[in-house]
This record gives C-alpha cells, structure tokens and sequence, in this order.
C-alpha cells in the first residue's frame, strides 16, 4: 500500500511536465487592510482557466505564453481586471478594493456561483458583517447561535451555543481557530460562545464532504480564522451592551511588513447582581449571601512579512470561566439543653474553566507551484470545581472545616506542516502530514477535614483520588486533489491516515474521502460525496447542555475509537447571480459510541470510568434544503431539514433502539437582514423545530402495591416509576421570532451603532423542561371511623418549565 500510495504521488507530481506552460502566481488582498482574501478567484478570459487563492491567499495559475486577460474578483470587492503580454513565470500580487455602497447582482458573479463551480458539498460560508447583523439572545452577535440556524445543525438546551450536527454529539464537532483545536468551546453554561466575532476574519461549516486535510471528530468541522491585523492603518472598534463590552485593536508596528490585532471582553453579571444581593443582605443581616459569574477572554495575533517567499503568524486565544457562590449566617445551639453556644456557618462554592491556545505558523513559497506552511500549536482545556464548608463554634472556639474538589482536563502539543501544489490548472493539490502529543486528566478528586477541638488540638485530613492521566500520541497524514477531469465534471479525491496509540495500544484508521460534481448546466450541478471519520477523544456528557464538568477522555484499550461513514447527494442551483438553492440528503452510520451506563456519572471513586460506560452504534438519515441571496440590500437564506437520528446499546433501553435526545423531524429557519440606507438596516429570524425527546415515566407504582419488598426497606416508602423506554415522549415544538435594528451615524472619527433588538419578539412560553405534579385529593376525618378518608380523586398532571419570555437588549458601539 505504501508503495502503490509513493507511486501515486510521484504521478501527480509529474504531471506538471506535461506540458509546457508558465506560471502567474502571487497573492490577493485587501487594499485598504493588507488582510489576505481566502479562496478569492483568478480567472484568465483569454483561455478561460482559472483558479483559487488557497487559505493564506495564494494562487497559483497556469496558462500558455502570451496575452493574458486576468480577472480577479472576491464576494463584497471590486473586481481587478489586467491585460498584460507575457513570457515567462510572473508574478502578480493583486490588491482588490471593498464595494462602497450595496453590491448589486451584476458586480460579482465569480463567487456569486461557487455553489455550482465548487467540487465542495455540505459546507457553508458564513459572512462575518452579516452574522453581526443577525439578532440573537442577549443582542450579543454569535457564531455558534447562527450556525444554529443552518440546515443540518440542531441547537441544543434554549438559549446555549451547543450544536448537533446531522445527528451527531456535541463532542463529535471539531472547533478550529487558526488551526487549533478548541476542546470547551462556550461561555457562561454555553449562553456565549468562545469565538468573538470582532476578531474573525473568515468561518467555515463544514457538515459532510470533508476534504482529507481534516480528521478527529465525526460529524462537522467549524473552521474560523482570526484576522491578520490592519497592515496600512490603525484600526479599532468597541461596545458596551447589556451584559459584556468588548473592545478590539489592530493596526501595523511596521506599514506594510508587521501588524497586530488584540481583542478583549468581559462580562459584567457578577458586578449587575452586586446591588441586589447587597439590598437582600440589608433586609437580613443575619444572613450574607453573595453570587455571580462571568467571563474574559482576549485574542492575539501578529505577523511579520519577512519577504514575498516568507511570511510568520503568532496567534493566541485566552479565556477563562468563574462562577462563585458564598452563604454566611450565625445560630445559636444547646446540645444539652443547659448552656447555649453560637456558631457560624460558612458554604462556599466555585467554578473555574478555560480554554488556552497558540500556534505559530510559517509561510514559505518553495516554487512558484507549491507552497508551504509550518505550524506548532497548543491546546489546554482544565476545569475546576470546589466546595467548602466551615463551622466555627464562637463560644469555645472550636472549628470544623470540610472541603471538596475536583478538576480535569486536556493538553495537547501539536507540530504539522501542510502543501498546496498546483501542477497544472486542472489540479489542486494539497498535502501533508502532523503530530499530536496529548495529555488526559480525566477527573481527580480532592478531599479535605479539618476540625480543632477547645484544646487546639488540630485533626487534619488530605486526600486525592481519581483517575490515573493518560498520555496519548496521534500521527496523521493525507493527501487530496481537486480534479477537473473535463469541464463538466469535478472531483476531490483523498485519503486521511491517522495512528493513534495509547498504553502500548495502537489504532490504524485509513479515511478515503471522495466529492463528485457534475455540471448539468453552467446553473446546475450535481454533487455527491463519501467520507469516514475516525475519531479518537469523547466527551462524557451527564447533562443535555454542554456543562464544564463534562470530561474528555481518549480511546483505550478496551474502548476503540468511534467511526462514521457518511454518504451524501444533491443538487445546486444558481436560479440567478445572487439566488441558489440547495438539496442535500445524507446516510450517517456511526459505531463505537459511547456512553454513561444507567445512574452514572463523572463524580465518584468507586471504579475508573472506562467501567462507568459502555459502546454502541447509531445513525442518522435526512433531507436539507436551502434558499440563500447573498447579494443586494436583502440577504438571507430559508432552510429546512428532516431527519432522524437514533443510538443502540446492549445495556440501554432494554438493548432496543432509542431517538437521540436532540433527534428532531423537522427544522426550519428563516434568516434576513435587510439595508435601508447606510444609516439604518433590521434583521429578524424566526424558527421551529420538533420538540426534544425527553425519557418520562408512563406508570408509578404506590409504594403499598410494591411485591417482594422488605417492609422495613427504604424502597417500601417509595413509589416506584416504570419508564417504558429511554426518550419515549416529544416535548411540545418550539418556536420563537427574534428582531434586531441597526442604527448608524457618521462622526468625526468613525462610525457610532446603537443596536436595538429582542429575543423571542411574541413571547412564546418554549418548552425548557417537562415535570409531573401531583395535586392531592382532599381528605376529610371520619369520627365514625377514626380515620381520614378521601373525597376526591389526585389529580397528577403533566406541565411545562419555560424559561426564557421575550428578551429586549440594547448595545452601542463605536467603530474608527
């Protein structure tokens, strides 16, 4: 195999002699910025090849001798257009300017048809401004919660960023920014996401398709990169909302050679809910009670051009998590009924997690053909939770002092390098290889007594217990080509090998990967695709949000890595230069999952938790559906999905299949944003989605009628509950509308916004949580009998917990 795979790469290679042709190469970018344009388009009108500038903004483009006709064009951009005789190997470095007022139809049609001319299915493109633009809740722009409302991506709990993607985990979703992997990617119990949106440049969704660069989860890739930083002038924008302000910087050290950008936010609940607490502890000053949580994070990147083959980007994320609880109150006690002593009560209560991460990436052009980057990154996720509680006896001075916690995580060292070839117009080569050192902690737990009695004398109690940390080593390595095998028909071939060993185990998982697109008409295509996953890290999840107390752990030896083939199908349509539409249906198998076992959960020490779960197998199928405008003053997009998504597991359910708890039929959104002027644009969302399936309880049984039991047992004086089958009720479906204005104004110095907008607008009640009540029949005393007796009936009903009403919010920010 490995010498089939060398021959095979040593054929693409060659290809380039085949005939003989010079080369136009250099990069496209922004006039006004320097930033780099990703995947613009470069298009010879004289011979009618073209290609595309590659991730770092580099395009390679091979064409006969002569007159040339070159036209370069990127969505929002004036297109550049350059005629030119030559000779010999060129190169050309285009800088395109931004579109000043609203692009019309006609101004771009060179991206306006990726859709049809793209070999690529099952990815979307996400527009940074126009995500700005689109309300969602807290008005705080997000990219999590618009990814939501895509076709094929399923939001979790109401409210959270969480997303499931065409029947997948929240674990099984890969989060890159600038190419490293981002493990915990929310804020505040999931209500943010880890992504600022004033420090992105470009996102990715990939959701099948994958190209055979990406490995390491099953179901979708969200791939988003930073901005470069301003190389011509200083640039800056901030905003101060309801709940966070934020604030980002960028600008050159050195014009047109070195740049930087900084961003930075905090959220302010801790400081809002300070004055609530202080009135509550003002009414009861016996007792001080005081709360809250927030956030920060900040981005960093530099780059520095060393010269037109060289050029290096330091990047760097850091964002932490703190939520913190404290109840002090004083009693007094007699434990013999004579002398009274007084105590003080303490509990104390945190909650700490955070996401570091850095990479340094290494441009260099070898050849006018092939280009290369470098990188080293570093990932390290950790989670702490802790409690205390002191009880101080005042009156002889004697203290007990009991303490717990807890904290896990992940640390990964990364080193790749990557290739982009281009031996000729009708291949794009990409190529590479990469190293993973990964670092488990999978749960530790530290325990702590104290207790001084009235002598002084100390008894003191330290102990940890948990899992053992696991070290893990991951190589990869793969190979792709972008193939135009005649003018109607495209393909993208490749193969990801990844090797995975752990405790002396290793794990061998070829990848092929395979996307065909034929074009019907110049506004019609084709598409198909198959790709396997392999993936080698799970997150056990107790919750149905994406709590930090989820754990993620590696495949071991008893456990082997989760596997998923995915097979899809559909058309793209270009109904005109700014309209397409899409359809898309997709088979997803998936073995090897995991999950808890009945009643476990991450704490505990009584096994390790290769015992406390247990492997399955699952798939999803669907449909999805797309009707996107990307150009003019309205833009938007209406999307629907039906699918199913279900899980089987010897041990669960009764060993019978079972819908996935976000297994939902039917999902629709609807997306616009609409320009009136430069002064004033809207946006306004509106969704529904098939309630969650929720595991409820059919029958109860009275603690009386309960055969076999010990009357003495504690489960005498319970009511047992029979729950048929593991999520075998629907909540009711969900939907809400949000709107957004926008209102803009030319100052001296920039542009000031005051933002406007409200989350659920017509004040749907959604369905966060199901719960039975039980209203209890009247009873009335019998003095015949003794005995009370009941004249009427329980009443046991079934009602919903909502959780959020409509929203307002309000921000203002200055951009300059």
């Amino acid at each position: 195999m490995k010498k089939s795979f060398l021959l095979f790469f040593i054929y693409l290679l060659t290809l380039s002699a085949i005939a003989q042709k010079i080369t136009i190469s250099g990069y496209v970018s922004d006039k006004n910025s320097g930033e780099r344009l990703l995947n613009a388009n470069v298009y010879d009108a004289s011979t009618l090849k073209g290609t595309s500038a590659n991730n770092y903004g580099f395009y390679s483009l091979s064409i006969p001798p002569g007159e040339v006709d070159i036209i370069v064009s990127f969505i929002g951009y004036n297109p550049m257009q350059l005629s030119l005789i030559i000779s010999n190997d060129t190169t050309i470095n285009f800088e395109l300017e931004t579109i000043s007022g609203e692009i019309d139809e006609i101004t771009v049609i060179g991206n306006a048809i990726n859709k049809v001319e793209d070999t690529q299915m099952s990815m979307v493109d996400l527009p940074v401004q126009k995500l700005k633009k689109i309300p969602v809740i807290l008005g705080e722009a997000d990219v999590l919660k618009v990814i939501q409302l895509l076709p094929g991506v399923q939001s979790g709990t109401e409210g959270t960023s969480g997303i499931y993607v065409r029947g997948g985990g929240p674990d099984q979703n890969l989060f890159l920014l600038d190419g490293v992997p981002v493990y915990n990617a929310s804020h505040l119990m999931g209500f943010f996401s880890v992504f600022n949106p004033d420090a992105i440049k470009t996102i990715q969704l990939y959701k099948g398709g994958f190209p055979a660069r990406f490995g390491g989860r099953l179901s979708s890739v969200v791939d988003i990169n930073m901005k470069d930083g301003n190389m011509k002038e200083f640039k800056g924008e901030f905003s101060i909302g309801a709940i966070s302000s934020k604030l980002m910087l960028e600008g050159p050290i050195i014009k047109d050679k070195t740049s930087f950008m900084i961003s930075a936010r905090r959220t302010y609940l801790d400081v809002v809910s300070k004055p609530i607490f202080v009135y509550a502890n003002a009414l009861n000053p016996d007792e001080k009670v005081t709360a809250g949580a927030f956030f920060h994070d900040y981005n960093l990147k530099l780059n520095h051009i060393f010269s037109e083959k060289s050029r290096l980007y330091l990047s760097g994320y850091f964002g932490k998590d703190r939520g913190f609880g404290k109840m002090k109150y004083g009693y007094s006690y007699s434990s013999d009924g004579n002398e009274i002593q007084d105590y003080e009560y303490e509990d104390i209560f945190g909650l700490e997690w955070g996401n570091t991460i850095g990479s340094a990436r290494w441009n260099y052009l070898l050849s006018k053909r092939l280009f290369s980057n470098t990188t080293l990154t570093y990932s390290r996720y950790q989670f702490e939770i802790g409690a205390e509680v002191v009880e101080k006896n005042l009156t002889d001075k004697t203290k007990t002092e009991d303490a717990f916690k807890y904290y896990s995580g992940i640390e990964d060292i990364t080193a790749k390098v990557d290739f982009d070839y281009f031996p000729s117009n009708n291949h794009a080569i990409k190529f590479g290889a990469g190293y993973i050192n990964h670092h488990f902690t999978p749960g530790a737990t530290k325990l702590k007594f104290e207790s001084i009695d009235i002598d002084d004398d100390v008894v003191n109690l330290d102990s940890i217990f948990g899992n053992s940390e696991i070290y893990a080593h991951e190589f990869s390595a793969y190979i792709e080509d972008d193939i135009e095998i005649s003018p109607r028909l495209k393909a993208n071939a490749g193969l990801h090998l990844s090797y995975f060993m752990v405790d002396g185990k290793g794990y061998i998982n070829p990848q092929p990967r395979l996307s065909l697109r034929l074009k019907a008409t110049d506004n019609w295509a084709l598409k198909a695709s198959y790709s396997r996953m392999v993936q080698h890290v799970h997150l056990l999840s107790t919750a149905g949000i994406g709590l930090p107390t989820d754990l993620w752990v590696p495949v071991t030896t008893r456990l082997a890595p989760p596997i998923a083939d995915q097979i899809a199908a559909g058309t793209a349509i270009n109904i005109s230069n700014s309209i397409n539409f899409t359809v898309e249906g997709f088979y997803k198998s998936m073995r090897n999952l995991i999950e808890y076992k009945e009643g476990a959960s991450f704490m505990g020490s009584a096994s390790n938790w290769e015992d406390k779960v247990e492997q399955g197998e699952g798939w999803s199928y669907g449909v999805e559906l797309m009707l996107e405008k990307t150009l003019g003053k309205t833009t938007g997009w209406i999307g629907y999905t039906w699918s199913k998504t279900e899980r089987l597991f010897e041990s669960l359910n009764f060993g019978n299949p079972f819908p996935a708890k976000y297994d939902r039929r039917h999902d629709v959104s609807i997306v616009l944003t609409h320009k009136f002027s430069d002064r004033f644009d809207i946006g306004a969302t509106w969704v529904y989605g098939t309630g969650n399936a929720v595991t409820l309880a059919v029958i109860e049984y009275p603690k009386a009628s309960v055969p076999g039991t010990n009357p003495n047992s504690y489960w005498r004086n319970q009511n047992l509950k029979d729950y048929g089958g593991r999520n075998n009720y629907r909540m009711p479906a969900y939907h809400r509308m949000d709107v957004g204005m926008n209102f803009h104004k030319q100052k001296k110095h920039g542009i000031r916004t005051w933002s406007i907008s409200a989350y659920n607008t017509y004040n749907h009640q959604n369905p966060f949580m199901l719960l039975w009540r039980t209203k209890y029949g009247e009873e009335r005393y019998d003095n015949e009998s003794g005995q009370y007796k009941k004249i009427s009936k329980d009443k046991t009903t079934l009602n919903q917990l909502s959780l959020f009403p409509i929203i307002p919010s309000i921000s203002y920010s200055f951009k300059f």
